[in-house]
Order: structure tokens, then C-alpha cells, then sequence
């Protein structure tokens, strides 16, 4: 009976989630030996066009992860989409569309423009920006197109399960290949591995309802150990992040980031933890709220750290697209 087939890719990411699959430790070896690992360009030497040449449908499992950030990317999903029979969303990148997303700050336009002129150690006294085609003496060379919009990879193609997080937990890395392997899968489009409520119930920081007055940077206080840290007016998106992880971050004084998404039936990370701050907030005169709010720094790249692309929001707003 030949193993079932697995594939790994990454697409606009850091990396993290490559390295997540190996944090599965010693559950490497009994996968490594139940499966066959096809593609996976950051371990083992397999071309695209050997992807190509395989069936509709030949491999049994796709984790993908990264954003959709250009022209190959987007190829790749399709492609992968096309051999795979199962095709999960495996991280945030490709989830939420995460720090890669908040480029949708900005139009492509000024993207290149900040890297390739205004950056002050470059060196480019021609202007010269990036094309996708370049002719030289040896032939022709071609880079991917930068989109303007980063998207998930649900924005893209169709996408079966989601495995949330940057970068995911071992336990959630291992329970969908333990499903795939042991035939257990979920309803299609379920969100493997992670929970229904928010990270605060999972936190064992001790939460004494105090109300907030004024928000500080973490480095600018010491937090009271064991207390929790949004009641000491440090940030923390727990309180409209999906659980999963086992609250990690605040367990070691550190507050939550975000990178699970939003809870079950929240449309609006965002959205989700303005809102969850608001009830917390010392005050109702507006004045008064909005001088406490003023002082988060870049409320939108807090709020919507893992999750812009995927948001109602989605990108900056702009009346030229094309450059």
C-alpha cells in the first residue's frame, strides 16, 4: 500500500512555519516513516515543473503557508490547489494574511518607491525600480509581479481546513496530519486545533475587573507578576483572540500578539478589540476616551497585526491600483 503524499509550501512568509513542522520533535519520525514527503523547497530539491507533472489530486495533504504577495505565489496556490486533495491554510500568513498584510497600508506605488529610492543607505543615483522582464546578453530574465493587494490564500482558491497561529503550536501541526492520516477529518473548513473562545479564559494571569485609565508601552513598566497585564495598561489582544495556543505569551509576561485570528463568529479582529476595549476603559466622557486611546501607538497595526487582509477593512484605500 503506497504512504500517503505530503507537501509543504511557503509563499510570502517568514519562515517560522517551516520550522514549526519540525517542532512536532519526535513525532517527526513515525510521520516521516507513514508518509511520503513530495515538495517541500525549504528541505529537499523538488522543481516546480515536477509539481506540474504530477495528477490532479496526487497529493494527499498541502499544508501552505505565507500570504499571497505576488504573481508566483498566486501560481503556486493555484497549482497546489489543482494536485492536492486536501489543501490547508497553515499559519497565520496564509490565515489572516499577518505582517506581510500590512503592507495593505500602503500602495505598491510607494512600496517600491520607500525600498528603492528613499531608503537613505541605498545606493541608486538612477532611479532604477524593479521590472518583471529584463533583457540581458544571456537572455531574458523575469521576476515575479508584486501585487498591489496582499491576500490569503482563501482570497485565492479554495481552502479545506485552517491551522491558525505565528507559527502555529506542535499540537496543532500534529492534529491535522494525525487527522489526514487516521482518516478523522472535520467538517470542511474548520479551523484545526484551536479553540471557541477567547485567550483571556485560557490565561492564568489573575484578572481583578480593574478598569483601564491610560495605556504605557511594555518597556516602560515592570508589570506586577501573576496580574494581568491589560488591567496594568499594557496592550494585549487576548481579549479578541481565538485560544488554541494555550496563552502562551501572557503565561510568560508577555502580551498577546493576536496571530490566532478572531473567535468564532467575529468577522472583525479589529473591530472585535476596539470593542473589547471600550467596555474596559475608565471613562465615558469621549474626550477622556479618546486621549487614553491616543495612546496606543499605530492602532491599526495593532489591531489588525495578523488580520488586515482578511478584515472588512482589508487595505488602504486608493483611486489608482496600477502603476
Amino acid at each position: 500500500m503506497s504512504k500517503p503524499k505530503v507537501a509543504f509550501y511557503w509563499a510570502a512568509s517568514c519562515g517560522g512555519c517551516e520550522i514549526a513542522v519540525l517542532d512536532i520533535g519526535e513525532r517527526i519520525l513515525p510521520l516521516s516513516e507513514a508518509v511520503e514527503i513530495v515538495f517541500w523547497p525549504c528541505a529537499i530539491d523538488v522543481k516546480y515543473d515536477e509539481v506540474r507533472a504530477m495528477r490532479d489530486g496526487e497529493i494527499d495533504l498541502c499544508l501552505f503557508n505565507g500570504a499571497i504577495r505576488n504573481s508566483e505565489n498566486e501560481e503556486m496556490a493555484k497549482l497546489l490547489r489543482r494536485k492536492s486533495k486536501i489543501l490547508v491554510a497553515y499559519g497565520s500568513c496564509a490565515h489572516e494574511g499577518c505582517i506581510p498584510g500590512l503592507a495593505n497600508l500602503k500602495t505598491r506605488r510607494e512600496i517600491l518607491h520607500r525600498n528603492y529610492i528613499e531608503i537613505p543607505s541605498l545606493d541608486n543615483p538612477d532611479g532604477t525600480m524593479p521590472r518583471t522582464r529584463t533583457v540581458v546578453p544571456e537572455g531574458e530574465l523575469e521576476l515575479p509581479e508584486l501585487y498591489d493587494t496582499v491576500l490569503t490564500l482563501d482570497q485565492v482558491v479554495e481552502v479545506d481546513y485552517y491551522v491558525p497561529g505565528c507559527p502555529p503550536v506542535a499540537d496543532q501541526t500534529w492534529a491535522v496530519l494525525e487527522a489526514v492520516l487516521e482518516g478523522n477529518l472535520p467538517e470542511k473548513g474548520s479551523v484545526v486545533g484551536a479553540g471557541t473562545k477567547i485567550v483571556c479564559d485560557d490565561c492564568p494571569l489573575e484578572k481583578k475587573e480593574t478598569r483601564i485609565s491610560g495605556f504605557v508601552r511594555p518597556h516602560e513598566i515592570v508589570p506586577e507578576p501573576g496580574r494581568c497585564l491589560l488591567e496594568q495598561g499594557i496592550y494585549c489582544a487576548g481579549i479578541g483572540t481565538r485560544t488554541g495556543c494555550g496563552a502562551l505569551c501572557p503565561s510568560v509576561g508577555m502580551p498577546c500578539r493576536g496571530c490566532y485570528g478572531p473567535p468564532p463568529g467575529v468577522l472583525d479582529q479589529g473591530a472585535k478589540i476596539v470593542s473589547a476595549l471600550g467596555s474596559v476603559i475608565d471613562s465615558q466622557d469621549p474626550e477622556e476616551v479618546e486621549r487614553i486611546m491616543a495612546q496606543i501607538p499605530c492602532p491599526v497595526g495593532l489591531f489588525y497585526r495578523f488580520s488586515l487582509p482578511h478584515s472588512i477593512l482589508r487595505r488602504k484605500t486608493t483611486d489608482d491600483y496600477k502603476d
